[in-house]
């Protein structure tokens, strides 16, 4: 399996709209932004990016969870 590059936040957050997330309305003040999308079974996929560059792998991995994307599915999306 290919090992993840590290990303800035705007490249993850650009990412994640081409997969269909949209920004949720700001909520006070941070240095996270708030992404959300309905999955096929009506539920509410909720995804927090820190605002960091590079964000950590890890980070990463655990935002790909959140959005239930695959690596591949995530590197496919240009």
């Amino acid at each position: 399996m290919k090992k993840l590059p590290l990303l800035s936040s705007d490249i993850i957050l650009r990412k994640l709209i081409k997969a269909g997330f949209v920004i949720a309305p700001r909520q006070g003040k941070g240095s996270h932004t708030a992404l959300y999308k309905m999955d096929d079974a009506g539920k509410k996929l909720l995804v927090i990016i820190p605002q960091r560059d590079p964000v950590p792998r890890g980070t990463l991995i655990s935002i790909l969870k959140q959005a239930h994307l695959t690596k591949e599915e995530f590197l496919g999306l240009n």
